[in-house]
């Protein structure tokens, strides 16, 4: 079943993500204002980094999903859920801080990374101090579960990423393991921010799981569309180089498709040029067009498609209402998204 024509056009004329979160507009710039809080310090140097990483607000989607989780729970959202949404950007911050050293990156959303700007062993510093005030302020909260959740998280994001760094270049990886993988590094934290905001609303335990569920197909469809937007995305839109992930190694659903349709003369030849790919822009062109004459492409995409109506049909049984219609439409508009 093919997405409502009326929603992909809704989603589509949206410029950004405002009009979607309209109705947590406000608490959203109350977790700017706690952000920019938590990183002013008697520390120039981390007060400094705080406003450079927090100044581009990007899209702000795991702290705008606490707050709707709250929302169609019946919660109303005040400073706990301020506080909540917070602390998982920051998680979240933290993470991209060390991903960018891991993987060498130049450019993110536009902008120079931290480690090209301060070096990486600040940079890996600033990344811990932010994984670990977020988890000093949880033991602030009145939520007695927060903690764990965000600890428990914070391991699943790290183990996804050490397997994706070891199968480096790996053309015998598996659908299977790949999705492994997207669910630790980026699905694991979408569902737990839907589960503290679940939470946070007073959910029964059905209801919970099935906002937590919503959470990692929601995170699936997005790093299925982000690995597919390495290969097809618009290097201005992106704020980051094309093929930039093909360049470090990593092997993504267009690639996995890819291989296994081509066979063995096609994992030689791809082992061939991704040896040269980092520092060959002709090599990383002769792999794109190579992923290109199939349809690894739309297979790609159907594969987030799929994830997306799983995360629309976990909504099932929660009331209508603003809150529904946003995690709805969000679902569509991370799957139609360009950037």
């Amino acid at each position: 079943m093919k997405p409502k024509e009326s929603i992909k056009a809704s989603v589509r004329r949206q410029a950004d993500l405002r009009r979607l979160y309209a109705h947590i507009g406000r608490q959203l710039q109350d977790v700017e204002k706690q952000l920019r809080r938590i990183t002013r310090t008697p520390n120039p140097l981390i007060s400094d980094i705080g406003s450079y990483v927090f100044k581009n607000t990007g899209k702000r989607i795991r702290p705008a999903l606490v707050l709707l989780c709250t929302g169609i729970s019946g919660g109303r959202g005040g400073n706990e859920a301020i506080l909540c949404a917070s602390l998982v950007e920051l998680l979240h911050t933290a993470s991209l801080l060390h991903d960018d050293i891991i993987d060498d990156s130049d450019t993110r959303r536009g902008r120079s990374t931290v480690h090209v700007k301060w070096g990486p062993n600040i940079t890996v510093l600033i990344g811990d101090f932010l994984y670990i005030k977020s988890l000093a302020l949880s033991l602030t909260s009145r939520l007695e579960r927060l903690t764990r959740i965000l600890t428990d998280v914070s391991v699943r994001m790290i183990e996804g990423e050490l397997t994706e760094y070891r199968q480096s270049g790996n053309l015998g990886l598996t659908e299977s393991e790949y999705f492994d993988i997207i669910d630790h590094k980026t699905a694991s934290l979408f569902s737990a921010a839907c589960r503290i905001g679940a939470i946070l609303g007073g959910s029964s335990a059905a209801r919970e799981e099935a906002l937590a569920e919503y959470g990692t197909c929601l995170g699936m469809s997005f790093q299925i569309i982000d690995d597919l937007l390495d290969y097809t995305g618009n290097e201005k839109t992106m704020g980051k180089p094309a093929l930039s992930d093909l360049a470090e190694g990593r092997v993504t659903l267009p690639l996995i498709d890819s291989v296994r349709r081509d066979g063995r003369g096609g994992r030689d030849r791809v082992r061939r040029l991704l040896s040269r790919a980092k520092s060959d822009p002709a090599a990383r062109e002769e792999i794109l067009e190579w992923v290109r004459s199939g349809q690894s492409f739309e297979i790609s995409r159907g594969r987030a498609e799929e994830f997306s109506r799983r995360a629309i049909a976990a909504l099932d049984g929660f009331p209508e209402g603003a809150h529904r219609r946003s995690l709805a439409l969000l679902a569509e508009y991370v799957l139609h998204r360009d950037r």
